[in-house]
This record gives structure tokens, C-alpha cells and sequence, in this order.
């Protein structure tokens, strides 16, 4: 998977006082070519969209997507402390684990790697929220039982949202994926965006 370069959703357009206004919240969204857009422009992805839907109904919440294609759990935690110290988000969103997944890792340390995470954020007064992930039955269900299972210990031990996964149904639509059957198309984005937007926006702004 090719990687994609940082985005920083920000308008300069604002008035300072609505810039303020905005940058009251500030989500982080640590994640993998899902959230990266893979194969689509930036602004079609959903992180764009859901910017610029708060964005539409003046929601004091600004997106930073730190979402790089390819990303494993490894590369999210060697990432998350300078992410944290440059742009000093509020919430943070671990969307991560499937590459890991892919590439056959163990669940003990897919867990162990997001706990890390989650601890890295708490310290930074950071409010976390987990994306449950999840795998095609082809790699054994044993596996794939104890892969779900790692989002839902972590959120469970460390009292964290569980954020469904996002492409459960979107997945089952062929024409709602791309070709390589793992990512979502450019159709599929603003479903994505419908879908999470009342999800974050309750835990952020609540």
C-alpha cells in the first residue's frame, strides 16, 4: 500500500474568533490507508468530509488526519508522541490493527502496541476512542475471533468508546468497494462520514 502524506484539515478562512471557536476540539485521527483514502483524492476521503461537515454546522471540532496507507500498530505508536506534541489534539482516534492483521502479527502484540497508545494519549490529558477492526474469515477464524477481541479488551480494561467498525455493511456492497476488495470507494466515503459523525461528535462534544 503506498503511503500518503499527513493532512492537516484546517480553513484559514475563518474569522480569529470562529478560528477559536473551532480549535476548542481537536480530533487526531491516528489511522491506516482506511482513513488515509487509499486510491481517492484527500477530499474525497472521510476524515475531509467529516471536516467539512462540522465545519457546515459551526461544530467546535477541527480533524488533523494522521492516517498513513500501510500503517501498522508498530509505525502508529512511533508516531503518536510527536503527532501529540505538534499538534496537541483533545481526542484521539486509534484506527489501526488491520495491517498488523494482514501481515499475520500476533494479537498479543497488536494489544499491547494500542494499550502503549492509549497510555501515550492519557498522558498528554488526550481523550482516546478505539475504531473496532476487523478481517476476512479467510485467515482462520481463531484468529479472526481473537483479533476482534484485542479493540474490545483495550476499550473494555481502560473504560474507552468502542467505535463499530465502519465498512461491516459497506463491505458486503461490491460496488461499494475497490477492486482490491479492502478498501472503500469514493461512494462508499460520505456513508462512512454519516456513520461516524454522530458516534465521535457524542463523545467529543458530550
Amino acid at each position: 500500500m503506498r503511503s500518503s502524506l499527513l493532512l492537516c484539515v484546517l480553513f484559514p478562512f475563518y474569522s480569529h474568533s470562529d478560528q477559536q471557536l473551532v480549535e476548542d476540539h481537536k480530533l487526531l485521527v491516528l489511522g491506516d490507508s482506511l482513513s488515509a483514502a487509499y486510491g481517492l483524492t484527500q477530499q474525497q476521503g472521510w476524515v475531509y468530509l467529516l471536516q467539512i461537515e462540522w465545519q457546515k454546522e459551526d461544530k467546535p471540532i477541527t480533524v488533523i488526519n494522521g492516517a498513513i496507507s500501510g500503517d501498522t500498530t508498530d509505525g502508529g505508536l512511533s508516531r503518536l508522541p510527536r503527532l501529540l506534541d505538534l499538534h496537541k489534539p483533545t481526542h484521539l482516534l486509534i484506527e489501526l490493527g488491520g495491517n498488523d492483521a494482514l501481515q499475520g502479527h500476533n494479537p498479543k502484540k497488536i494489544r499491547a502496541n494500542i494499550e502503549k497508545m492509549v497510555q501515550l494519549a492519557k498522558q498528554k490529558d488526550v481523550e482516546v476512542m478505539i475504531q473496532a477492526m476487523q478481517i476476512p474469515t479467510n485467515y482462520g477464524r481463531r484468529y479472526k475471533q481473537m483479533f476482534t477481541q484485542v479493540f474490545k479488551d483495550v476499550a473494555a480494561k481502560n473504560d474507552l468508546p468502542l467505535i463499530p467498525f465502519f465498512l461491516e455493511e459497506i463491505a458486503l456492497n461490491k460496488e461499494l468497494m475497490q477492486n482490491d476488495g479492502i478498501h472503500p470507494t469514493a461512494e462508499a466515503q460520505p456513508m462512512i462520514t454519516e456513520l461516524l459523525k454522530p458516534q465521535l461528535e457524542s463523545y467529543i462534544l458530550n
